[in-house]
């Protein structure tokens, strides 16, 4: 398995990409990992974040689960990006075959391409995102943010539009341009931990781990947690896409990959302590960190992992996506695949899931 990590080079490349009248027949008819046209040996390219939400993904590349379930003719190729919206913008370029991100880069995605570039094929996580803010910067409610810097990961992640949306619905209107009565600033997490750490920002909205490294190693306050503000705490922070020329030329090789994090889903929540372990494994070897004990058991309590992705969820991010300026439509009929996951819960005897209208 090779993992490498891709910067925001592939902005350039896929808006090369969006301007040529050919792109959206190439997504919709063209394996861009297979060379050749060989059927025997194949390249499976993922792009993933190294976050908590990501988890099953994580588990079923550290296990061996997914290696197993592909075969030998299946090559893995790991590919760790900073956010979500540049996972789908190298899924557009083709450098990316499967893809773990939030929903809001994935209904961004699908609406760019007019319902060409992919389709959501299972949910990954619930939970698990917030608002932290520092002390020192006397942060009590949303009136408070008006005049500070808040960060997020990227413009148009599924955390930049939840801080934007919260601060709408609290009467503070943040123009996705820039300006307005709060600064939103955009950085890798990791990036906005250590704005944190340094006092350069004064709060972000973001994923978990770094919602409980913010609290636990800085002493920062979670504000807000995202479970607060959706119907039963239910919303989903990651969802796993396919593009859709990968998802018709080669069925088996997905239904394999939603065969190991079925597998891997179900040996998490099953297996906690084993699941943090391999979980912070993985990470020292692929970011060069673990995460400390606390941190570890905080963000873990903070997700559910689960195949559903809240198809009603989704669709309010649609719309909310909308109301804050970042898109014009919220029309994502079709967005989900799921039939190749409720094929494979049906052999397993689990119950399936819906679309909620969204199929």
């Amino acid at each position: 398995m090779d993992t490498r990590g891709f910067g925001s080079g592939w902005r350039r490349i896929a808006l090369a990409l969006l301007s040529a009248p050919l792109l959206l027949s190439l997504m919709s008819g063209c394996d861009a990992s297979s060379q050749g046209g060989g059927a025997a040996k194949l390249t499976l390219n993922i792009g993933m974040l190294a976050n908590m939400t990501h988890a099953p993904a994580i588990v079923a590349l550290e296990n061996g689960t997914l290696a197993k379930d592909l075969g030998p003719d299946v090559t893995i190729k790991v590919h760790i990006f900073s956010a979500g919206p540049d996972v789908i913008t190298a899924l557009f370029a083709g450098a990316v075959d499967i893809a773990f991100t939030g929903p809001s880069p994935a209904v961004n995605g699908y609406q760019k391409s007019q319902g060409r570039a992919l389709r959501v094929i299972s949910g990954i996580a619930i939970g698990g995102a917030g608002l932290v803010v520092r002390p020192q910067a006397d942060i009590t409610d949303a009136q408070d943010l008006v005049g500070k810097t808040i960060g997020t990961p990227q413009l148009g992640n599924t955390q930049d539009v939840a801080l934007r949306i919260y601060l709408l619905n609290h009467g503070i209107a943040v123009p996705s341009a820039g300006g307005g009565p709060v600064k939103i600033i955009n950085a890798p997490n990791s990036t906005l931990f250590l704005d944190l750490q340094q006092g350069t920002i004064d709060g972000a909205w973001v994923p978990e781990p770094y919602v409980a490294r913010a609290v636990d190693e800085l002493g920062d306050v979670e504000l807000v947690n995202e479970d607060t503000l959706w119907p039963d705490g239910r919303f989903p922070t990651t969802v796993l896409s396919a593009a859709t020329g990968f998802l018709n030329t080669h069925p088996t090789v997905v239904s394999n990959v939603l065969r190991a994090i079925i597998t891997s889903v179900d040996w998490i929540n099953s297996n906690p302590t084993q699941a943090k372990q391999t979980i912070n494994s993985w990470l020292q070897v692929n970011v060069g960190k673990p995460l400390l004990f606390t941190s570890m058991n905080d963000a873990f309590a903070d997700v559910k992992f689960s195949l559903d992705p809240v198809p009603s969820a989704m669709q309010t991010d649609a719309d909310d996506a909308v109301r804050v300026g970042l898109a014009t439509s919220s029309d994502i009929n079709g967005i989900l695949d799921l039939g190749p996951l409720n094929a494979l819960l049906s052999q397993m005897h689990q119950p399936t899931i819906g679309a909620g209208g969204l199929g």
